[in-house]
């Protein structure tokens, strides 16, 4: 029921009213008593919202309605409004034909492991703790969620120095609910010019999800104006990913490896999932601190940021969690973290290149069964190599490098990744990952053709 941040799939389908009307009933009977709910901007989340709702309060749970707000504003609320858990109805960076709903715990951080459990059976075996008609939940709706975060996250970033940033930032919102971020760069004392700043759930500038090849416009933009850098974000604003000035997408690793070097002191960890570059622990190791790895997925590294030991986490998604701050990812405190970072130690482009970067490449390949390919590829390595990592999909380790086969937890793909010291030992580690997704998808697939 759960992938890798909540429940997600096509509406009509995976997602539907009788779903999210479960979880209600589901997280109420889990003993939440007061709910914080929002949505990104896709209109099928209004029904969700509807239907959520219900559950929530014929199981006696009160809730505060946000309307349409970033995910973090979501889990951030949670503490604000006192409240035991929240609920985002978003897909994040999937299709628009897609919806979901990721659960928050009270300290603003995901829902994994046992909580997420606890959920699952509760809607699987409807199982609900049904309240008396006058025992149902009260709703009430808030405005203020939005600009408290704003509040939040300039006196985080700026404190005293609010205002003192000199920086020219182009902000691609890409249709979602990110929009706050120019108004956080403005107090922080940024021009912003905005791309698709207009929330629609349909996503008409670009797909969802903020990728290189998605953010073309931006990179334009940013080249051909005087901007310092350029922001993206996905459709509810948990990820941030960002261009230099001259219009280089950088990677979310280098970014990765740049906050976790900002904020890291020698003998500090870093939380990162298992796909992660080696350059993110080549560049702690130089200032005597570490990476502890997670299972993809920013509920995963949220948990192990309460560690005393992890000041950071993050995932090259464009996931960042300073748990210090908050304990989920949150693209608009990322976005005034990067400008804050450029207005203290210089431009994005330099640097991105004080980090080492290794030879690395990702792919996804498309299939309907995902979890059958992954463990069809597991088997195989099992008898091919020594070194095998299965914390999260199959991880294969060899002296040239490393690949990793998972499945997504949110779409209908096997992710593939593949890094090592020298290009073409890289592009070898590649090609063999791939041939064995390709075979694996063809075995899975052979049965039906028969």
């Amino acid at each position: 029921m759960f992938g890798t941040s909540g429940i997600r799939g096509v509406v009509g389908e995976e997602v539907t009213g009788t779903v999210a009307l479960g979880v209600g009933r589901a997280v109420a009977s889990e003993g939440a008593r007061r709910v914080v709910v929002g949505r990104d901007p896709r209109d099928t989340g209004r029904a969700l919202v509807d239907a959520l709702t219900a559950g929530l309060r014929e199981c006696g749970a009160d809730v505060v309605s946000l309307g349409e707000v970033p995910t973090p504003t979501v889990a951030r609320a949670v503490e604000w409004y006192g409240a035991d858990a929240g609920v985002s109805v978003t897909a994040s960076h999937n299709p628009a034909a897609d919806n979901g709903l990721k659960l928050w715990t009270g300290d603003g951080a995901a829902y994994v492991g046992s909580a997420q459990d606890a959920i699952a059976r509760r809607v699987r075996e409807e199982e609900y703790e049904l309240v008396p008609w006058d025992g149902y939940g009260n709703c009430m709706r808030s405005r203020r969620a939005r600009g408290r975060h704003v509040d939040a996250v300039v006196d985080a970033v700026g404190g005293a120095a609010a205002g003192d940033l000199d920086l020219d930032v182009v902000l691609d919102v890409g249709n979602g609910s990110g929009r706050i971020t120019a108004d956080i760069l403005r107090r922080l004392g940024c021009r912003v010019l905005t791309l698709a700043a207009e929330p629609d759930g349909t996503f008409p500038s670009r797909p969802s999800e903020p990728t290189a090849e998605h953010c073309g416009t931006l990179r334009r933009v940013v080249a051909a104006t005087d901007a310092d850098l350029g922001i993206a974000h996905d459709g509810d604003a948990d990820r941030m990913r960002a261009a230099t000035a001259d219009g280089e997408f950088l990677s979310g690793d280098t970014l990765l490896a740049l906050f976790a070097r900002d904020v890291a002191d020698r003998g500090d960890r870093v939380a990162v999932p298992i796909d992660t570059s080696i350059a993110v622990d080549t560049t702690l190791e130089a200032i005597g601190a570490s990476t502890v790895h997670t299972k993809v997925g920013d509920g995963h590294v949220a948990e192990r940021t309460r560690e005393s030991d992890v000041v950071f986490g993050g995932e090259p998604s464009g996931a960042w969690i300073w748990p210090d701050r908050a304990r989920c990812p949150d693209g608009p405190l990322a976005a005034a973290t990067l400008a804050e970072l450029v207005a203290r130690r210089g431009s994005l482009a330099d640097l991105a290149a004080e980090i080492e970067t290794v030879p690395l490449r990702r792919t996804n390949v498309e299939t309907d069964a995902k979890r059958e390919v992954v463990a069809h590829v597991a088997e195989r390595v099992r008898d091919r190599y020594t070194n095998v990592t299965d914390i999260d999909g199959v991880r294969v380790d060899v002296d040239a490098g490393w690949f990793l086969v998972r499945a997504s937890g949110t779409q209908p793909i096997v992710r593939v990744t593949a890094e090592a010291g020298v290009e073409s030992e890289m592009e070898s580690l590649f090609e063999t990952a791939v041939e064995l997704v390709e075979e694996a998808r063809a075995a899975v697939a052979a049965p039906a053709s028969d």
